[in-house]
């Protein structure tokens, strides 16, 4: 197995497992215990693993509930919402993604003409009172750790749907890992969704770089808009610019 190979083999099989031995790693790859010490450190280097006494460890985040998530940088949170809002236009099928910058989106949107396609039970909530908005869910099961509602045997249902404009959250967001999220049972619908919108707008603060959770739902280079609060470090700046993705810096 090549190094790289390997070394991507290394990092998923730690995510999935959680924390793994060096002699476990060993066994696994069947390669020296030099070899799966270098391939660690330069995982751990990279920011992917951290070492624990023995072996190492993922520094995927956990699922924290939806509350204790939109109390952490919602100075930050408003102003991308803010931002990402002024994309949308009368008359547009949107997607809104369950997330705590998304859901502030909801407050510049409730005077236009929309049709809302969304788990988000808070903004389900929230746009009853107002008329001009539709609003479709797949309904399913309640999900309180994101204050959503997942039906992930029920993805036929978005099969004839063309959404114009999807607006995406995430647990975090790195090179390797692509765009993440901590619940796999969300994880199903946001593949979709992302494969079936013309437009891929996803939301994420400065705290959310080169972070990720347990689930990948999609690559870097699936997203159209990248709307953030701070700009990012060169080596996204490169890969945006490679990849046709528009950095967009909330005001």
């Amino acid at each position: 197995m090549i190094k790289e190979k390997r070394i991507k083999k290394i990092q998923e099989y730690v995510l999935e497992h959680q924390s793994a031995s060096l002699d476990e790693l060993v066994k696994v790859f069947d390669v020296s215990k030099n070899t799966i010490r270098r391939d660690v450190q330069e995982l751990v280097d990279r920011g992917e693993l951290k070492k624990v006494y023995g072996g190492v460890s993922s520094i995927h985040k956990k699922l924290e509930s939806f509350q204790e998530r939109s109390v952490r940088n919602q100075e930050q949170k408003g102003l991308i919402a803010k931002k990402a809002a002024s994309f949308i236009e009368d008359g547009d099928f949107i997607f809104i993604d369950s997330g705590t910058t998304t859901i502030e989106m909801f407050e510049y949107l409730k005077e236009k003409h929309l049709t809302i396609f969304t788990n988000n039970i808070d903004l389900i909530v929230s746009a009853i009172p107002h008329e001009k908005i539709n609003v479709i869910s797949i309904g399913g099961m309640l999900e309180r750790k994101t204050s959503s509602f997942v039906n992930p045997q029920n993805m036929d249902l978005l099969k004839d749907y063309n959404i114009k404009k999807a607006f995406m959250a995430s647990t975090g967001i790195s090179l390797s890992n692509g765009v993440t999220n901590a619940s796999p049972l969300e994880s199903e619908l946001k593949k979709t969704i992302v494969s079936r919108s013309s437009e891929v707008y996803l939301l994420v603060d400065h705290d959310k770089f080169d972070k990720y959770g347990l689930m990948t739902y999609c690559s870097l280079d699936d997203i159209d808009y990248l709307v953030t609060d701070k700009v990012p470090n060169d080596t996204y700046q490169e890969y945006a610019k490679n990849h046709n993705i528009q950095l967009v810096l909330a005001d």
